[in-house]
């Protein structure tokens, strides 16, 4: 730990013994004095003197680096297309080949039910190291290097998840304002099952895990940006009470929301992965909303949420602009070529609402195409051993099998070798309590880090819920993106257990003797809370890979039997 990450741990849940607003900011500054809150001065200091030192890089690199270990070693295995990869890896060949998703075996566009940009990055992996389909007698050498075939459909999913296991690390340090729990959050990630099998598996899911993260990181990029730009402009002597422009800070190009507008394109990557990435935007924006009526409020502005609409809104809507002009640019091989489905309307005679006029016509048949994959969405029921509820998905109630196999030599009688899409145990079943103590602990300390980590989890599985009452089939992946705010809320119980901290206007904070012996425990305690969940994953590591092994040691793994199995 560096003594910039000790010294920010105490800080690590909101440890401050100031009375604190819902943004986590002390009472409104003197309105003309150039007086900076005592909270925005601190976070300035702890944010731009210490969050990017060369140790704590040191220690994101180590824990990225055991990431990308466990997601590229073997890869490769096991052989074959398993689960949907034989739709998303055929799908990917075609974008790279034809730039559209095509049916080699039929000669002929495929109708496809999600957006394409996850296809081209796992196509972009088949591109640099090769594709091989038996079945339509497809094989490619790489352009880079010639590897197995598996390697390359796969390749784009584990640098996925290793990246989202470097954001995480990166964005719980900035909003813990501590390095170690930073690092706990990204090993915790890094640990998972769930994830670990989705960033070696050529599927959807992990690419909407990232590009969710990586917004919900450039809007606390943002947030700090925006605090910082209110900062500035006190300490000049502005006059947060004046009306209009001049209570306000200056603005010129260089205060643009620039991070905000590249969360609006990385909303929009994310919806062109997979549509569920629209839960997440009115949850973001709220969050923006809300972080901008903070900073104003302790500013000593007077209407705080008038002030905050009318200067933000149009932002929001420049970053919503961004958001569907990236998500139309991804379709660009369907509209700029005229061999994917729905594309030309005289293919499609009995297709009513195609058209073929110049210009709009193809944004006329792409909106028609999106209609008809609404459609199969919506309709999706069909029974399926693997679908599972909503409910069930955090208490690990039906995971997904994605291989199986009992052929080989183990040295036993019987064999197994299994690749089940299961988080890891121990850490899973925390989600809940966690969930639990950071409501708790959130509005005991009106603490934004809380606010912020619950409606983004909210956002990843609550929508789930509605349309479970439609009996729609579900499956726990779909649960991917939420993923890594869970495991934010999972380290942030872990950084209160390390320095809890006093009520507001309760009695004076305890002393550095007392406050170093919680430290001392608390560190204990989430140093042997992460162990354990590293030797979990370790446990089930072979039901992760599909190693094979005898069937008595895969059945000794299988906990919930009438559930795993």
């Amino acid at each position: 730990m560096t003594s910039a990450s000790t010294a920010q741990s105490a800080n690590a849940a909101g440890s401050a013994g100031e009375p604190t607003n819902a943004d986590g900011a002390a009472g409104p500054a003197t309105s003309g004095g150039g007086r900076i809150p005592a909270v925005v001065r601190r976070r300035l200091d702890t944010v731009d003197a210490h969050l990017d030192r060369g140790r704590a890089w040191l220690a994101t690199g180590v824990v990225v680096a055991i990431a990308a270990i466990l997601r590229f070693v073997g890869l490769s295995g096991p052989n074959g297309k398993i689960f949907d990869e034989i739709y998303y890896a055929r799908d990917a060949y075609g974008l790279i080949d034809r730039g559209v998703e095509w049916n080699y075996k039929d000669n002929g566009p495929s109708y496809v039910v999600h957006p394409p940009l996850g296809k081209w990055l796992i196509g972009l992996g088949e591109w640099a190291f090769g594709y091989q389909d038996a079945e339509t007698k497809i094989s490619v050498p790489g352009h880079l290097m010639t590897t197995a075939p598996e390697f390359g459909w796969r390749f784009a999913a584990a640098v996925a998840g290793t990246l989202s296991v470097l954001l995480l690390v990166r964005i719980g340090r900035r909003m813990f304002r501590s390095t170690t729990l930073g690092c706990a959050a990204g090993l915790l990630l890094a640990l998972d099952g769930f994830h670990f099998v989705l960033s070696r598996t050529a599927l959807l899911d992990i690419f909407l895990l990232l590009f969710v993260l990586a917004a919900f990181g450039a809007l606390v990029l943002d947030r700090d940006a925006r605090r910082r730009r209110w900062a500035r402009a006190l300490e000049a002597g502005l006059d947060p009470s004046l009306p209009g422009r001049a209570g306000r800070p200056p603005s010129t190009w260089r205060d643009w929301p620039w991070w905000r507008l590249a969360a609006g394109v990385l909303l929009g990557c994310a919806c062109a992965v997979k549509w569920s990435g629209l839960y997440f935007v009115p949850a973001f924006a709220l969050l923006v909303l809300l972080w901008e009526v903070g900073v104003r409020r302790s500013a000593g502005v007077r209407r705080p949420w008038r002030d905050a609409l009318l200067d933000e809104l149009p932002w929001l809507l420049a970053a919503g602009v961004l958001m569907v002009v990236t998500y139309v640019l991804t379709w660009s091989g369907w509209l700029l070529g005229d061999e994917g489905y729905y594309r030309l309307a005289s293919r499609y005679p009995n297709t009513p609402g195609l058209s073929d006029t110049p210009v709009i016509g193809p944004l006329i048949n792409l909106w028609e195409y999106h209609k008809a994959a609404y459609g199969f969405h919506t309709q999706l029921d069909d029974p399926h051993k693997y679908q599972s509820w909503p409910w069930q998905w955090l208490l690990l109630g039906r995971p997904v099998a994605f291989y199986w196999s009992g052929d080989g030599n183990c040295g036993a009688p019987s064999c197994a070798s299994e690749i089940l899409l299961l988080g890891t145990p121990l850490l899973w079943w925390s989600f809940l309590p966690a969930l639990a103590a950071t409501v708790w602990l959130g509005l005991a300390r009106r603490d934004w880090r809380a606010g912020a980590i619950l409606l983004s989890v909210a956002a990843g599985l609550l929508p789930w819920f509605w349309f479970a009452l439609d009996g729609r089939t579900m499956f726990s992946f779909y649960a991917a993106p939420a993923v890594p705010f869970l495991v934010l809320a999972v380290v942030y119980v872990l950084g209160a257990i390390i320095s809890p901290a006093p009520a507001a206007g309760t009695a004076a904070p305890p002393s550095a003797e007392e406050t170093s012996d919680r430290r001392l425990i608390g560190g204990i305690i989430a140093g042997a809370y992460v162990l354990l969940v590293a030797l979990c994953f370790g446990y089930f590591y072979p039901i992760f890979v599909g190693r094979l092994m005898a069937y008595a040691d895969w059945s000794a793994r299988m906990w919930l039997d009438g559930r795993w199995i």
